[in-house]
């Protein structure tokens, strides 16, 4: 699929946010173009909230990064614990259980930054948790139809392109 051979980067990262601008890569100068042409980067342009620039070829050399959306952070906010303490705990009854699940859940997570989107299909809001990590070497093109990658499955890497 396209959409898994596009990653995005940000070239502005810091540690107080994720910067001003974000980057797409590809190997494939087609699909970048194809993407500068769906209907919400032309919305956002014509709103001037986005500023457009040619597809250009990325300086070789670059180190390699993995920006990625790490969902487990999600689940340590007092809100998804609810939520998935309840859905337990109907389980629990619906087999017959007489004892509830205990709550013990302790997590560390490194520098991460929330990126607000909303969903396409149920156009509910939520957060993106991404994350930073530096890698040793490149690793084959593949991520999620946000253009990051995973804590499993999805691992691609994009150059640490910096403005």
């Amino acid at each position: 699929m396209t959409m898994n051979q596009i990653g995005a980067s940000f070239p502005s990262w810091g540690v107080d946010s994720v910067g001003s601008s974000i980057a797409f890569v590809s190997e494939d100068k087609e699909f970048l173009i194809g993407l500068s042409f769906q209907p919400y980067f032309s919305v956002m342009v014509q709103e001037e909230l986005f500023e457009l620039s040619d597809v250009s070829v990325i300086p070789s050399g670059l180190a390699e990064v993995r920006f990625v959306r790490n969902q487990t952070i999600g689940k340590s906010f007092i809100g998804s614990k609810k939520r998935r303490m309840k859905r337990c705990m109907v389980r629990a009854v619906l087999v017959g259980e007489e004892s509830f699940p205990v709550a013990d859940e302790e997590r560390e997570f490194g520098h991460f930054h929330r990126i607000p989107i909303a969903s396409v299909s149920s156009k509910q809001g939520f957060v993106l948790h991404v994350q930073k990590e530096r890698v040793d070497e490149r690793n084959a093109v593949n991520f999620n139809t946000y253009g990051f990658a995973t804590n499993q499955d999805r691992r691609g890497t994009v150059p640490d392109i910096e403005f």
